[in-house]
């Protein structure tokens, strides 16, 4: 399977994104993931996404609940998202300790019993706070993910708040907790991928996401890296999948632009990775392109024999 660490469906506009003012839904992420994206000259869909509300939308507004009702207000769409298509969607729960660090925590600890979330996302820039200071609003979240194996991913690249290794005394804190550098470090402000690249070296329980870092990085870490320490997201939308997913297939191509990677590590890259993390069990790529064909049934009519092209979704 192909897993995306990092998707944004919502049923508000996006505040922060905007989207041209339409809401992203679930149902057009899934009309997203399903593609067909080639890698490898096989057709493919993004299988399954860890799924948030956009960071923009869970901020306090006026007219909102307190508490943890205000959360689970805010993270009721991609709960019931979870539930209405849970072949596809795994829960992220989107953290902000200003509703309450102890009620975020339980919120953490209620989705994953009711709902199977397996991640949760912090973001303090778009929530406020300096995570090497303001570790006591981070604790009561990180016991939860130590007591449940909840994957931690991090919003990091820009300023103020979110350089990578500003996130290292909490990471420190809780070695067994697993910890994913979104975007590689690179986001509007800056490019801290290198940082990224040396905590996922140096730190057993740092991953690294592949979206957002440049493809000639990809191929300098992917090189040195160990081979389960990059994992694929792709922050959609605003981001397009197919090209995070071609920044990983040219890995499999001859250097100077690839590194001669197997299928197999590329499919680690692409979701196994991930799915070790989060108990998901791996699968092997298509080993030819009927094969990948055969996976997609459930998604789409067929080849056309005549052109070779799929076919019109069901």
């Amino acid at each position: 399977m192909i897993i995306d660490t990092h998707l944004h469906p919502t049923n508000l506009v996006d505040e922060a994104w905007r989207h041209t003012g339409e809401p992203f839904t679930g149902e057009r992420m899934l009309k997203m993931m399903d593609g067909p994206y080639m890698i490898n000259g096989k057709p493919r869909r993004i299988d399954m996404g860890f799924i948030q509300p956009p960071p923009g939308n869970t901020g306090y507004r006026d007219g909102n609940r307190m508490g943890r009702e205000g959360i689970r207000d805010y993270m009721a769409y991609c709960a019931e998202l979870c539930q209405k298509y849970p072949d596809r969607f795994i829960g992220n729960f989107n953290y902000n300790p200003r509703w309450g660090p102890e009620n975020g925590a339980k919120e953490i600890e209620f989705h994953h019993k009711e709902y199977g979330f397996k991640m949760i996302k912090l973001h303090a820039n778009m929530h406020g706070y300096r995570p090497d200071r303001a570790l006591e609003w981070l604790r009561p979240a990180m016991e939860m993910c130590a007591k449940y194996n909840i994957v931690v991913l991090i919003h990091t690249g820009d300023g103020p708040y979110t350089i990578p290794t500003m996130f290292y005394p909490i990471i420190r804190e809780f070695p067994m907790v697993n910890f994913i550098i979104g975007h590689f470090g690179i986001q509007t402000g800056g490019n801290y991928s290198f940082e990224a690249f040396w905590m996922a070296m140096d730190t057993p329980n740092v991953y690294c996401e592949s979206g957002w870092c440049f493809q000639s990085r990809i191929v300098e870490f992917a090189q040195q890296l160990p081979k389960d320490k990059i994992v694929f997201g792709t922050d959609s939308p605003p981001n397009d999948p197919g090209m995070w997913l071609r920044e990983l297939e040219v890995l499999c191509h001859e250097p100077p632009h690839g590194m001669n990677l197997s299928e197999d590590d590329l499919e680690g890259y692409l979701g196994n990775n991930i799915a070790k993390l989060v108990g998901i069990d791996t699968t092997p790529p298509p080993r030819d392109a009927k094969d990948a064909q055969a996976r997609l049934t459930d998604t789409y009519a067929g080849v056309d024999r005549a052109t070779g092209k799929l076919l019109e979704p069901v």
